[in-house]
């Protein structure tokens, strides 16, 4: 159990985690400020979407067996 959460923790600590979680904390201000400009909007939303396309192709890599998605 240990061994997870320390490849979980370290997961999280890589620079592309780092990158998400700043751009959503500084998302979550500006949106409670009421300051959000479209240029902020079109980055977070390429980084996010970035984010959770690589997260997802990890895991059907994984389901597939792990070949890389190649076919």
């Amino acid at each position: 159990m240990s061994k997870k959460i320390q490849r979980r923790l370290g997961n999280l600590l890589s620079v592309k985690s780092l990158v998400t979680l700043t751009l959503t904390a500084v998302f979550a201000c500006l949106a409670l400020s009421g300051e959000i400009s479209q240029d902020f909007m079109t980055v977070y939303a390429v980084v996010i979407a970035f984010y959770f396309g690589t997260q997802s192709q990890k895991m059907q890599d994984v389901l597939e067996g792990g070949n890389g998605g190649s076919q």
